[in-house]
């Protein structure tokens, strides 16, 4: 299949038997200084059902790969790269799902670090199109400039994994994700496994298993 031009640069890594009638998809969104290919080395524990796109995020960071947004401090995203970042991708949502064969009812996110701080974004925001996330060692973004839609969750449903002993991002901002989203209606698994910032042997097990709830 031949890549479409795209808000995102990106790769992609097609299912097993494809077919032009759509497939549940997962978009992976890698963390700070890293690029599109980092979470699809994860393909080979995936369910080979799935169509697998790595988007990259659309800043350069100085010591190399990619960023979605500078830092103001642990929690506090530069506040115009944020919106920035969630704009592309935001548009690149649409961009898949009218130039790939997506099932647009099985739409997942897999973020890593940053990249679940921006797949919270575009999920609470856009809870209509996205089915479920993978919120893996990242914190949800409490942002002014961003409305999300609290009580529109019920069909999107959240895996929360941190390590306990993570020196970037606190376990304590994994809890807060957790807390908000227990006051909303959306459906939650959370996970803390005794590990640094990373996805563990043991997180990558569960959350390869609550991936394959979502397929037919």
């Amino acid at each position: 299949m031949k890549q479409i031009e795209t808000t995102l640069d990106h790769r992609l890594l097609l299912p097993e038997r494809f077919s032009a009638a759509g497939h549940p998809t997962i978009l992976m969104l890698h963390g700070r200084g890293s690029d599109e290919e980092d979470l699809l080395s994860l393909a080979q524990f995936l369910d080979q059902r799935f169509l697998l796109i790595g988007a990259r995020a659309p800043y350069p960071f100085p010591s190399g790969g990619y960023t979605w947004y500078d830092l103001q401090e642990i929690g506090d995203p530069h506040p115009d790269m944020f919106i920035t970042a969630y704009r592309k991708l935001s548009r690149f949502l649409d961009d898949i799902l009218a130039g790939y064969p997506v099932d647009p009812a099985t739409v997942l996110l897999f973020g890593f670090s940053m990249g679940t701080v921006m797949s919270y974004a575009l999920a609470l925001t856009r809870p209509d199109r996205i089915r479920g996330v993978a919120a893996n060692s990242g914190y949800l973004p409490e942002v002014p400039s961003l409305t999300y839609r609290w009580q529109e969750l019920a069909h999107t449903e959240f895996f929360i994994s941190h390590g306990t002993e993570d020196p970037v991002i606190p376990v304590a901002m994994a809890r807060r994700a957790r807390e908000l989203l227990e006051a909303s209606n959306a459906p939650i698994i959370y996970h803390e496994y005794t590990m640094p910032h990373t996805i563990g042997e043991q997180t990558l097990h569960d959350v390869v298993a609550w991936t394959a709830r979502f397929l037919p």
